[in-house]
């Protein structure tokens, strides 16, 4: 089993490329099919935010244990423009884009555990986990 997958993240097919392989790590850890949905859902807001904001960064996604658990651990990493303000950005209908404002609560509510740092001109760090139930 692969522990760490790191993918540059630069257009569209990145995003599928690392949709894909996201998939394979949570297969081969026991998630099952809907909570597979739900992290590809989540990778592909993730994946987009860094394609249209800040136009190049990476996906990293491991597998994590703790203990008896067994999760996957999303990081996606830009060094874009950041985000000016945070807790404003995690409001679901708030959008600097043409989007609808729920991508980055969204993906906040498929995951279990979802943190993010940002910088304004330095770029924008989000770890996310979810947990094989």
């Amino acid at each position: 089993m692969t522990d760490v997958i790191r993918i540059a993240i630069r257009c569209d097919a990145d995003i599928v490329l690392v949709r894909q392989q996201a998939r394979l790590l949570a297969r081969e850890l026991g998630f099952s099919g809907s909570d597979l949905t739900l992290i590809a859902t989540a990778l592909s807001e993730l994946a987009r935010n860094i394609v249209e904001y800040a136009r190049q960064g990476e996906i990293v996604l491991s597998q994590i244990r703790q203990g008896r658990q067994l999760g996957i651990t999303i990081v996606a990493r830009d060094h874009g423009p950041g985000i000016a303000d945070i807790e404003r950005a995690m409001q679901d209908g708030y959008s600097t884009g043409k989007g609808l404002g729920l991508g980055l609560p969204g993906a906040k509510r498929l995951m279990d555990e979802f943190e993010i740092t940002s910088a304004e001109g330095q770029g924008t760090t989000i770890k996310a986990t979810k947990w094989v139930r």
